[in-house]
């Protein structure tokens, strides 16, 4: 890249991205939202997103321990206890945790990961990773997958209300409450990241951060695919879908 995009310009780019690469295109989404999955292969899918969902307070943990911007870290902060919870709001995780509940699956296994897939929990740390060590304008960069998430929630609410029988609003009020969270926390990242990408090598790398994004939560739809759908290889150790 060597223009300077302006800020508007800038901003369709990432949202191509997204239309190119977000994991709503993924063939195991199809099946998910589609009701062609049994319940064996949706309970594989939640507890192996359980592994993404417990890391997010800790990459915003990592991005935030070394930010010295305090109208950022303020703004941040509310990630964090959005999934852990605070006071009376018991956070997102706590939600995940009473999809998995609604599912059949044991609150205790799914806590300790121990059934995931391996590929899912490569793929959760080098996001954590990336949040951690990349720079600050980049981790934030990577965070507006959050942009697209309204409307894939949308049709997995009403995808899975109208095809599984063994899914209910309790099951699916993580997604209820992040309709309203999500748009709130891409609209601040999108605003830093126009104002703060200013260089061209910046404005792709922070492209190039948001591509990463769609890969980690691409690989993790490719790992379930491949152990619980076509050609059904779980490795070791794993959940078992039945």
């Amino acid at each position: 890249m060597t223009r300077l995009m302006t800020p508007d310009e800038l901003e369709a780019a990432l949202r191509k991205v997204g239309a190119e690469r977000y994991h709503n295109l993924h063939p195991f989404h199809h099946l998910l939202h589609g009701g062609k999955l049994n319940k064996g292969q949706v309970q594989a899918w939640a507890l192996n997103r359980y592994c993404y969902q417990s890391a997010i307070p800790r990459k915003d943990a990592a991005l935030m321990s070394r930010c010295d911007d305090r109208d950022l870290r303020r703004e941040w902060i509310h990630r964090i206890t959005d999934h852990d919870g605070t006071g009376e709001d018991p956070g997102g995780i706590e939600r995940w945790l009473v999809l998995t509940d609604g599912l059949g699956l044991d609150r205790d296994y799914v806590v300790s990961k121990r059934g995931a897939l391996p590929a899912t929990k490569f793929a959760v740390e080098a996001y954590v990773h990336f949040t951690r060590d990349k720079p600050l304008l980049e981790a934030v960069a990577s965070s507006l997958t959050e942009l697209f998430a309204p409307g894939i929630h949308k049709e997995r609410i009403s995808g899975m209300l109208e095809n599984y029988d063994f899914i209910d609003e309790k099951v699916i009020a993580y997604f209820r409450r992040r309709l309203d969270q999500a748009p709130k926390d891409a609209d601040f990242a999108l605003d830093y990241v126009k104002k703060n990408a200013r260089t061209p090598d910046q404005q792709e790398a922070v492209i190039a951060a948001l591509t990463f994004k769609t890969e980690v939560l691409w690989s993790q739809l490719d790992a379930l695919y491949f152990a619980y759908v076509d050609p059904g290889m779980p490795p070791p150790g794993v959940f078992r879908a039945t």
